[in-house]
């Protein structure tokens, strides 16, 4: 059914993209976010002439924002991401296979390359399945029907098995199977657990290409907010809604925190689902699903003095026992271990060489490690405890210095961020990045009430800017144009 009056609450890229879409069908938007700028998740920091992407870092798929008409100028990268394992081995990704192919040849033996080869075969026939049948479509009996009849694609998928699995099945050298590891923790998950279709992610980023934007990813945010406003949307920032209103089991408009009420024929929700099912619009039965958390990101932003010839746009420093990070992150409640903080982490660098992000000679550096979510019980850790910030981000600065990349003495500044400022900051449940972890089936669009309806990473199909404009799509094709 279709309304002209939609009110979608939250400006992240989601719930901005939705926008854009509704209101080329016609129908009268207004979106309502809880901070001062839109973005979400999608944000920035500037100080001193240095300007980060405080979120994603990486455009993969440009082309599922084209139809938006953002006027976008991706610039495409090569290498996507270097990979420096704790052997010292140095591998460069690269979106051509072939030439991937011959980087793995060099560094690790052709037989290593030859193992990557027919894991590559695998992983695009889990693409193809996929975006055939999931990613593009919202999640119902009838579509996960519908993907059972092909047998092909079910066997691609493999439901049963976890990406580690499909590592050790097509991998024989560990740094290999490391770097397959690498991409359950982009979808939030513990790779020893995350099913094996999450292969179709790095499939996707090395068939189609990893892309910057000059300026930074932030301005995808900025390009976003000019399409709606050009569309006639209405964004409303520093208004946070605080219930959703339903009357004979649909939907009347929201309620917010000044205490109006913005009436609607549909609302979009482009909020955590968690935050949607316990806190907009209490539904304790959908809670239960809502359990299994993905990972938090410990942030460290740092303006450099001097230029780093070692580090590509993005370097990913391993360490040399993967499954210890893990361990501390997801923690072990059968074994009485609750969640810390890694000690030995992987560190992932952004440094854009782009001088709009940086005094001229110096570099902004983005340093991600994965970390547990911010609260209490035994999978997430107070982040807000006194001391363990700073104590912690002076271990990741010696860890990166252990492995060859001794910053310390170069910093003109250093700005740390928890998981507890990410969910301060975007109202995202213990700052866990990618709402439910790990699977390909994540909650419904359409809500559990008529007219309401999820967009936005912890939705179908999951996080990541890619899926996060399918998940756009997905929904303005469920409301469709405005009737009127």
């Amino acid at each position: 059914m279709s309304g002209s009056r939609v009110v979608v609450v939250g400006a992240g890229v989601g719930g901005l993209a939705v926008a854009a879409r509704l209101a080329a069908g016609g129908h009268e938007v207004v979106v309502h976010e809880r901070a001062e700028v839109v973005g979400g998740k999608l944000g920035r920091y500037e100080r001193d002439g240095f300007v980060f992407d405080t979120g994603p870092s990486l455009l993969t798929l440009p082309q599922v924002f084209a139809d938006l008409e953002l006027g976008l100028n991706p610039v495409a990268l090569d290498p996507v991401v270097r990979h420096v394992f704790a052997d010292g081995t140095v591998l460069d990704s690269a979106s051509d296979p072939a030439v991937f192919r011959e980087r793995i040849a060099a560094a690790m033996g052709a037989g290593a390359a030859a193992d990557w080869d027919r894991l590559w075969r695998r992983a695009r026939r889990i693409w193809t399945a996929s975006w055939r049948s999931v990613l593009r479509r919202p999640v119902s009996p009838a579509s996960l029907a519908a993907l059972s009849w092909r047998l092909a694609d079910l066997r691609a998928v493999a439901p049963g098995r976890s990406l580690r699995a499909l590592g050790y099945r097509h991998l024989r050298d560990p740094r290999l199977r490391m770097l397959l590891d690498r991409y359950a923790t982009y979808a939030g998950a513990d790779p020893r657990r995350a099913p094996a279709a999450l292969a179709a992610i790095p499939y996707a980023e090395l068939a189609f290409g990893g892309w910057y934007l000059p300026g930074g990813l932030h301005t995808l945010a900025d390009a976003l907010l000019a399409r709606c406003r050009a569309l006639g949307v209405t964004v409303v920032p520093s208004s946070p809604v605080t219930a959703i209103r339903t009357v004979h089991g649909r939907v009347s408009g929201v309620d917010l925190a000044d205490g109006g009420v913005a009436p609607a024929d549909i609302v979009v929700a482009n909020a955590d689902a968690l935050s949607v099912y316990r806190d907009l619009l209490p539904d304790p039965g959908r809670l239960a699903g809502l359990a299994d958390r993905s990972l938090a990101g410990f942030v460290l932003l740092l303006g450099v003095r001097g230029r780093t010839p070692a580090l590509a746009h993005h370097t990913v420093f391993f360490p040399s026992y993967y499954d210890a990070e893990f361990d501390a992150v997801f923690g072990d409640p059968g074994a009485g271990r609750p969640a810390r903080p890694a000690s030995n982490p992987a560190v992932f660098v952004t440094r854009a060489n782009d001088p709009a992000t940086h005094p001229d000679g110096d570099e902004a550096w983005f340093v991600l490690v994965n970390a547990p979510p911010h609260g209490t019980g035994w999978a997430a850790v107070d982040w807000r405890r006194p001391g363990l910030a700073q104590a912690y981000a002076e271990h990741v600065l010696m860890v990166l210095a252990r492995r060859g990349l001794d910053v310390r003495d170069r910093l003109r500044f250093m700005q740390v961020r928890t998981p507890a400022d990410l969910a301060a900051a975007t109202g995202t449940p213990g700052g866990a990045i990618y709402g439910t972890a790990g699977s390909l089936l994540r909650p419904r669009n359409r809500g559990p009430v008529e007219g309401l309806y999820l967009v936005g990473g912890s939705a179908h199909p999951g996080g990541g800017l890619p899926m996060v404009a399918l998940s756009a799509r997905i929904v303005a094709d469920l409301v469709g144009p405005d009737p009127t």
